[in-house]
């Protein structure tokens, strides 16, 4: 596997931004470690962070560089601020870098598939939030969607922590808009949803609001797979579920994952 940062110019953002990349590389001689990636362009995972990290945070806590070796999957983690994945009110269109720029520079700089087929996107937290709105947003863009511990009642998350209003009030406004709310999001998608997987622990704060969003989603037709299990919002479970979500990925040319029960 290889393992880049990348420091590019965006233009959508108008300044300098990084990402951390890793691809899948042929191997023969590398001790305790599969050879990763085929013959042709990998597939591509858009993987964000939450809300206190940056690009670097999933390699620096999970071993997902070796999850995606394993799977021949390119990964694209990149930094987003506490944008929440939008085009903010008061600051920078960052759900226009995310969705639209980052894929055209990531594809004139390494070798990725072009193929909705072989482009999924995931995320924890604020970065699960901003997944499920890019399936959301664009459902022909991608070929599964999957929220770890995800904010998706993100109206509510001012009332639960008061000390987040003056970021809400920067990137959202004066409120979350039918725009960047994910429930009515799903009542505005035009087009068929992709496969989503809804994880959180059943210790976090957001296990409700993902079971409310299973719930509609479920009702708006989606494939979906909720898995919740014992644990809080920490890298311990998303280490662990992120294994699960690279194993559930509609590869093409590899057999359907696993499609984990609820705890209840």
């Amino acid at each position: 596997m290889a393992l880049l940062r990348c420091d590019f110019f965006s233009e959508v953002l108008g300044m300098g931004v990084s990402a951390t990349v890793v691809l899948p590389q042929r191997t023969s001689g590398q001790i305790g470690v599969a050879s990763g990636g085929g013959d042709g362009p990998p597939p591509v995972l858009y993987l964000l962070h939450g809300l206190s990290d940056d690009h670097t945070a999933w390699t620096r806590y999970t071993s997902v560089e070796r999850y995606a070796n394993d799977a021949g999957l390119a990964v694209v983690m990149p930094a987003v601020a506490d944008s929440w994945y939008v085009n903010e009110v008061h600051g920078h269109r960052y759900l226009d870098f995310v969705a639209d720029e980052l894929p055209q520079v990531v594809r004139s700089l390494v070798r990725v598939s072009d193929a909705p087929a072989d482009t999924f996107v995931a995320g924890l937290s604020m970065g699960g939030y901003g997944a499920v709105k890019l399936a959301l947003r664009h459902p022909e863009r991608y070929a599964a969607a999957a929220s770890l511990s995800g904010a998706l009642d993100v109206a509510r998350v001012p009332e639960r922590w008061p000390e987040l209003r003056p970021l809400f009030d920067r990137v959202f406004g004066g409120g979350v808009t039918p725009a960047d709310d994910l429930f009515s999001g799903l009542e505005q998608a035009y087009a068929p949803l992709p496969p989503l997987y809804l994880a959180c622990g059943t210790e976090d704060p957001d296990v409700e609001a993902t079971r409310r969003f299973h719930a509609a989603a479920v009702g708006a037709g989606a494939d979906v797979v909720l898995d919740l299990r014992p644990g809080d919002h920490e890298w311990g479970l998303w280490d662990a579920v992120i294994r699960d979500v690279v194993a559930w990925l509609p590869m093409r040319g590899r057999p359907s994952g696993p499609r984990p029960v609820a705890v209840t």
